[in-house]
């Protein structure tokens, strides 16, 4: 009789050698892949805060008065500065006194209790 333990014993460990190895190798691979794919998100992250910050830059001049006032004069607006007659200076108005201790400067709120 022919014993086939020892020879299954042995293709049995060929197998799981085998099997670790290319485990490993797929497992190698898919760093390599997470990799790539991580440097790509952060170049593509830098160019997005670049162009970000170009535009906020370019925000800023639009908004600025002198490149305002110079698009309105190109648009042929008829925008001039303000006349003193035509300001209104409103004064601070002060705090209730049922207020307390709400600061000044916010509006005061009725409670459910003051609603009542």
């Amino acid at each position: 009789m022919i014993r086939f333990g020892p020879a299954l014993k042995a293709l049995f460990l060929c197998f799981v050698i085998a099997g670790s190895a290319v485990g490993y190798v797929w497992q190698k691979g898919q760093i390599y892949q997470l990799g790539q794919e991580i440097r790509q998100s952060e170049s593509s992250l830098m160019q997005l805060q670049n162009e970000n910050q170009r535009l906020g830059d370019q925000l800023a001049i639009l908004r600025s008065p002198i490149m305002l006032d110079q698009r309105a004069r190109e648009l042929n607006l008829g925008l001039a500065p303000a006349q003193p007659a035509q300001v209104w200076r409103l004064a601070e108005p002060s705090a209730p006194p049922e207020a307390g201790n709400v600061p000044p400067q916010l509006a005061a709120r009725q409670t459910e209790t003051t609603a009542q």
